[in-house]
């Protein structure tokens, strides 16, 4: 599966989301991570500048902002 995490630099969540994401990963999920920069783009701003971290996913309706756990993660994801 695809999961786009958005972020930009500097964001000490984003951090934490990322590792959530592998942790599911290591766990044997087949997860391909698209780092998504909302910075690069005034949509992307106005959408999620202060949701972030976001993560979405090709197989999930929706998406899952900050905070979660790493099983509120693992169900929306699976």
């Amino acid at each position: 599966m695809i999961v786009k995490l958005y972020t930009t630099l500097g964001c000490h969540l984003c951090d934490e989301a990322m590792a959530l994401i592998r942790h599911l990963q290591v766990e044997g999920i087949d997860i391909e991570i698209r780092a998504i920069e909302i910075a690069d783009s005034d949509d992307l701003m106005s959408t999620y500048g202060i949701r972030i971290p976001v993560v979405t996913s090709n197989e999930s309706i929706g998406d899952i902002g900050w905070p979660f756990t790493l099983e509120e993660l693992r169900i929306f994801l699976v």
